[in-house]
């Protein structure tokens, strides 16, 4: 399967709802790390992580552009968007512009991770300050957590 054919087959899981055809696309041991909900290791925990999201919204469509891949690293921008079907936020069409960064192992995902600006989306939403705070404080933690940190620390 070529990388263009994996992220058709990522996008059309993701929007109908599949979390059985989208972990299957990633290794048993795969990682799928997403800016909000955080990260799910394994298939099965994939798939449940996919249920929160349908939970949560509903129209999902998600459109991956300009993929490039060397086989075992990949990248595709894209965009994102569903309707919130939580309390404060329920109706609200939410956007988001990002890229995917994919590691991959025999032709499937061994981790993928979101590389967005979580912001824009929070406050289509209509998410209080001190919970985008909040939130960023936590992607921060994330990233200081990151082992390459260290080096971009400055004197």
């Amino acid at each position: 399967m070529t990388f263009p054919e994996l992220l058709a087959k990522f996008a059309d899981a993701v929007e109908a709802g599949d979390g059985a055809a989208l972990g299957a696309l990633f290794t048993e041991d795969g990682v799928y790390d997403d800016i909000f909900y955080g990260e799910f290791k394994g298939r099965a925990a994939i798939a449940d992580m996919l249920a929160i999201f349908h939970r949560d919204g509903e129209g999902f469509r998600w459109d991956f552009r300009d993929p490039v891949s060397d086989g075992t690293t990949g990248y595709a921008g894209w965009l994102f968007s569903y309707t919130a079907r939580t309390k404060h936020a329920a109706g609200t069409r939410v956007v988001f512009d990002g890229v995917g960064r994919f590691r991959l192992r025999d032709g499937l995902i061994e981790r993928y991770a979101d590389a967005c600006n979580g912001v824009v989306p929070l406050r289509q939403m209509g998410t209080p300050w001190d919970v985008v705070d909040r939130m960023t404080a936590r992607w921060q933690a994330h990233l200081k957590a990151n082992p390459d940190f260290g080096a971009h620390r400055g004197r």
